[in-house]
């Protein structure tokens, strides 16, 4: 069980801290008589992770935005560099946070971030957020922000590395001890979540408020029916972009394609998932699992329209409703599968620069295109 949230952003430089500290006598420490944000060398962005058991803390000292992401990727750090150690036969994570901020219940990307760390790492992921108003009762709050406050008091938080050592060097007579590391890792703003990316997430709401209590569960797809795997078949709304016109791909071709696509997808992330949870044996999922937000069809799709057709990737993202990165990520992993597989995609006779040449090029094939379709890309 961990408590997690953000503590103060603070500004790095030579700015009076708040608190009273030892000095020799005539010997004050010098500060700048204003705290203005420019005369500063940026902001310090701590996000702890508090082990209510081991009464120990971990803190990301970051120096970019306080987003979903960081605060999960700090989260991520914290389990591979001490979690993993302290409890190698845990199945199960309980995170306890604030009702908002980068980890608020309303936050979608949150939700998103913590369902690909589930699957990382095996973990059931149950998250349980303090009702509005009463962040207090977090326990990271008194038992490790407050004692980090009261270590630097009166101190000036003249760079990041600082920051960080003061943080680390914070004990109590209770025996809390806390580790810190620098984050420099810079976190995109504004990142949307669709509905359909959300229908997509194995999250489980509970039956008492289920708003704040959910469980995210480490599966990405349903291994438990009967039913064809949907992962070798392009997501509902996308289906047109498979015809042989786009594809250059008879339909035999297509499924010879994708069956062996699919057999070295499943041992690539196999192996790729057995190293992050350390080797350990990988449980069973109960239940029903849930599609991916891109299947490995969507993903062959994409880089198809990319390779053949010269597509721009930020074009293809808006068609497939996701950030241009994922769709960078995954055409990057289906190059390397299709390197393994032998196969190479021949640039096409048509070259597109835009969603608008694409709808045209398959109308003029006599493929019916979504009405949905945005094309002021």
């Amino acid at each position: 069980m961990i408590s997690v949230d953000t503590k103060k952003k603070e500004l790095i430089g030579e700015f009076k801290n708040a608190g009273r500290e030892w000095r020799p006598r005539g010997q004050p420490e010098a500060t700048r008589t204003h705290d203005f944000p420019g005369d500063g060398l940026g902001k310090a962005v701590p996000y702890g992770i508090y082990d209510v058991t081991a009464n120990a803390g971990w803190v990301n000292v970051g120096t970019d935005h306080d987003t979903a992401a960081f605060a999960v990727e700090s989260i991520r750090r914290w389990w591979n560099a001490a979690g993993r150690g302290d409890y190698p036969a845990a199945r199960r994570l309980l995170i306890t946070a604030d009702a908002g901020g980068s980890n608020g219940y309303r936050t979608r990307a949150w939700k998103a971030e913590l369902a690909a760390l589930a699957v990382e790492t095996g973990l059931e992921i149950t998250v349980c957020h303090f009702p509005p108003g009463t962040s207090k009762w977090n326990k990271i709050e008194h038992r490790l922000f407050s004692h980090i406050t009261m270590n630097w008091r009166g101190r000036p938080l003249t760079s990041h590395e600082v920051i960080v050592a003061t943080i680390a060097a914070t004990t109590t007579r209770t025996g809390l001890r806390v580790r810190a590391e620098p984050g420099t890792a810079s976190y995109d703003t504004g990142v949307k979540i669709s509905d359909r990316q959300m229908g997509a997430l194995p999250l489980t709401r509970h039956d008492w408020h289920g708003d704040w209590n959910y469980t995210l569960h480490p599966r990405e797809y349903d291994q438990a029916s009967g039913a064809p795997d949907p992962f070798d078949q392009p997501s509902p709304g996308l289906a047109w972009l498979a015809r042989p016109a786009l594809t250059g791909l008879s339909a035999q071709e297509w499924d010879t394609l994708i069956t062996t696509l699919m057999t070295l997808h499943g041992q690539q992330r196999e192996a790729e998932l057995d190293a992050r949870r350390g080797h350990r044996p990988r449980l069973p999922a109960s239940g029903t699992g849930r599609r991916p937000i891109l299947t490995l069809a969507d993903r062959l799709l994409a880089t198809i329209l990319h390779q053949r057709l010269a597509l721009p990737q930020v074009a293809i993202a808006a068609l497939f409703s996701v950030r241009p990165e994922t769709i960078n990520k995954r055409i990057r992993d289906i190059r390397q599968l299709l390197h393994q597989a032998g196969h190479v995609i021949q640039p096409g006779p048509h070259r597109l620069a835009s969603l608008d040449d694409l709808t045209s090029l398959a109308s003029a094939q006599g493929i019916t295109t979504p009405p949905q379709i945005k094309t002021a890309c």
